[in-house]
């Protein structure tokens, strides 16, 4: 069992050339880290266990009921050269090279090439030049994450899909001083500078008071600023767009919802209109808002009195700004969570007088998990059957955690 609690992964790699030709299988070996989309352990594993120079390209087959973690998990791996003495069985599934319109370049052999081949120009282009190999962290169905060696420190490549590509244009325009440093944007391309510290899951009272001050602030300074927003093509949270949205997911109510649950999220969404009315009379505007903004999306020192950074602004878009605050409280500790709530008022209290961010919060709440809902309905929508597995339970969960707040 690895450290997480979680069973560790029996990895199989699927061996492909660059110019797409399969040469079969290695023989399963483990990797102690369960998430699947993390792969430079599997990366590791194939040097160290067979000399092979491996790009893990994406994932083939996995056990659905795992939830993203451990078990038996089959990807496709580009290589240059074959291990030496090793029998590589034939693949006997579906063609994985076979045209899938949904698949991300970077999934596809020679993808991650060119991404690389990108940022190394981005890099000479800011004055920097990469020292050693490229490291391979991450690769999924929503991001191509790289560490690249400089010699002012590591740099980080961030590939991702249509659905998130405002990301380098929004870091463009955030303050530079509370999210990562940007070398070069194009596209779904980011190449970032390290930030140093520690991600802040975990983190004590005093440094989630901090990161929340940094969020409020931004929002605050964003509220006349919608309108670039819209221009970077920003999704869109606000009434109108957002009951649209939600009316047509619920022509598609997924299998497994119990009957009073999709009852209660009928009157729900029956009942945006009027929610939404009510929270605007609590005052707060509409402005940023992260998207995904919880503890392990934030980066810095750990002591009272330290900076942090914002991290991954891929799921930013537009709305009421609490509903941020969901995520960050499901992902503390309990006893974190009235402080911390109370310190996100105050902070709203202060930069709009006369609001009522507890009463807006409380309404807010089912809206977040229809948010979420939607957010997992888009992924679904967009991104090839393969890696559907990642995400195929979650509007269902997001869609009955809304129906629960409603009643709350």
């Amino acid at each position: 069992m690895a450290a997480t609690g979680l069973p560790p992964r029996q990895v199989t790699l699927l061996l492909c050339a660059g110019d797409g030709e399969l040469h079969g299988t290695l023989p399963p070996f483990e990797v102690e880290l369960p998430w699947w989309q993390e792969v430079a352990d599997v990366v590791s594993g194939a040097q160290r266990l067979y000399g092979l120079d491996a790009t893990v390209l994406r994932l083939l087959t996995a056990e659905p009921a795992a939830r993203s973690a451990g078990g038996p998990v089959t990807y496709l791996a580009e290589v240059r050269s074959l291990p030496r003495s090793t029998e590589l069985p034939p693949w006997t599934g579906q063609d994985p090279l076979a045209d899938q319109p949904l698949r991300l370049p970077y999934a596809r052999p020679g993808g991650p090439a060119a991404d690389l081949a990108w940022a190394d120009a981005a890099l000479a282009a800011a004055g920097r030049e990469r020292t050693g190999p490229a490291v391979q962290g991450r690769t999924w169905n929503l991001s191509s994450i790289w560490q690249l060696p400089t010699p002012e420190g590591t740099a980080w490549l961030k590939v991702v899909p249509p659905f998130f590509a405002h990301e380098g244009a929004m870091l463009d325009r955030l303050d530079p001083a509370i999210v990562p440093p940007l070398i070069a944007a194009e596209g779904p391309r980011i190449l970032l500078a390290h930030v140093a510290g520690q991600d802040h899951w975990g983190a004590e009272l005093p440094v989630l008071r901090r990161i929340v001050e940094l969020l409020v602030g931004l929002q605050s300074a964003w509220v006349d600023r919608v309108g670039e927003l819209e221009q970077v093509g920003a999704p869109d949270w606000r009434p109108d767009v957002f009951v649209a949205a939600v009316e047509q997911m619920m022509s598609r109510v997924p299998e497994g919802l119990a009957v009073d649950v999709v009852a209660r999220l009928r009157v729900l969404v029956e009942g945006l209109p009027q929610r939404f009315a009510a929270v605007a009379e609590c005052g707060l505007p509409d402005t940023l808002v992260h998207g995904d903004f919880h503890p392990g999306n934030t980066r810095g020192s750990a002591e009272e009195g330290g900076r942090s950074v914002l991290l991954d602004w891929g799921d930013c878009g537009i709305g009421n700004p609490l509903l941020d605050q969901a995520a960050t409280l499901a992902s503390i500790r309990e006893e974190q969570r009235a402080p911390l709530r109370e310190h996100w008022a105050g902070l709203w209290r202060a930069a709009v007088p006369g609001c009522d961010p507890v009463r807006a919060a409380a309404l807010v709440a089912p809206i977040s998990a229809l948010r979420q809902a939607l957010i997992y309905r888009v992924f679904l929508d967009n991104i090839e059957p393969d890696e559907r597995v990642y995400h195929a339970d979650d509007p269902a969960h997001w869609m009955g955690r809304a129906a629960a707040l409603a009643v709350d």
